[in-house]
């Protein structure tokens, strides 16, 4: 009996801590989305930046937050300062130096050459438009709402406004 109280009790552990983000590149986002298009959620941070971490601790590792991003998009993590040059709609964007530390010209396209970290970019799934950039820290509560409102599609019928008045938080 005890033997079988500590399975359980290590499967319900195991079932807690819930589902992660699926993190892919852009290389293998694009891929996917031509098979099956959905929108991209592209996590543009740095390595040094402690509120990318602390939004990776409290915000992208909610197994509510993740188990939707892994459904209804394809989460990517995009290092903006990463030297490897990117291909994206049949553009090449490089890595630019820049003083101690560079960035890489893909994270300026995608932020507006407005490079704050953490940024959060929502792109359509036909991969033209950016639906909206959510620059700084989100909780999970916080991105939930939002990611939502663009997974949902809700932001093509409705205001922000109106959808978080109507919205029904899990948290």
């Amino acid at each position: 009996m005890k033997k079988y109280l500590i399975i359980v009790a290590i499967l319900i552990g195991l079932t807690a801590k819930g589902q992660e983000v699926k993190w892919y590149t852009i290389e293998e986002a694009i891929n996917l989305n031509k098979k099956e298009p959905r929108k991209l959620v592209i996590d543009v941070y740095t390595s040094w930046c402690g509120w990318c971490k602390t939004m990776d601790k409290n915000t992208f590792s909610n197994s509510i937050v993740a188990e939707y991003l892994n459904t209804k998009f394809y989460p990517v993590r995009f290092d903006a300062e990463q030297t490897g040059q990117v291909i994206f709609n049949k553009d090449t964007f490089r890595y630019v130096p820049q003083g101690a530390r560079g960035y890489n010209e893909f994270a300026a396209a995608l932020l507006n050459n407005q490079l704050s970290y953490p940024s959060v970019v929502f792109m359509d799934e036909q991969l033209k438009s950016i639906i909206y950039i959510n620059k700084g820290y989100s909780d999970a509560k916080a991105f939930d709402g939002i990611i939502k409102f663009i997974g949902g599609d809700y932001f093509k019928t409705q205001t922000w406004e109106n959808w978080i008045a109507a919205y029904k938080s899990p948290f």
